[in-house]
């Protein structure tokens, strides 16, 4: 098992919390109550900054109902937060463009995130043939 210290940045939102067994994401909450009108961009605070283990990352993400219930969208589509970004003052931010007029209040789920391993190292080999069947090209594996 793996330990990961945290800071947070205010009592007001509750604390994070592994729920073994039914997910391998970690909701995450607005620190503040946010006010967006449509085609606003704003960083909305999460309310912690973790030391994440050597060798790993954080992946951030929306929740599934994120859009439905906010109408907002993640601009970097996946916030990767590497071990680096582990000082006292790095708090965790989820980039967000309004598609709608929006409130968010402080302690609502609005993202998650998982830790993964860090890619490992590699080598890129240059050839002229791959090997395999193409595929047909992008998108080709149709509507069904």
């Amino acid at each position: 098992m793996e330990k990961i210290r945290i800071k947070y940045f205010t009592d007001k939102i509750e604390k994070l919390k592994y729920i073994d067994g039914k997910s391998d994401w970690i909701d995450l909450r607005a620190a503040e109550d946010v006010d967006l009108k449509a085609g606003e961009f704003r960083l909305i605070p999460l309310g912690v900054a973790m030391e994440l283990p050597e060798g790993y990352e954080a992946h951030i993400v929306p929740r599934s109902s994120t859009f439905k219930n906010y109408g907002i969208i993640q601009t970097n589509h996946q916030g990767v937060i590497d071990r680096s970004y582990c000082g006292d003052n790095d708090q965790w931010l989820m980039p967000v463009l309004a598609m709608r007029d929006t409130h968010i209040s402080l302690n609502d789920r609005i993202c998650q995130f998982r830790i993964m391993k860090n890619q490992p190292t590699i080598v890129f080999e240059e050839t002229d043939h791959l090997g395999d069947s193409d595929r047909g090209g992008f998108g080709s594996t149709g509507k069904q």
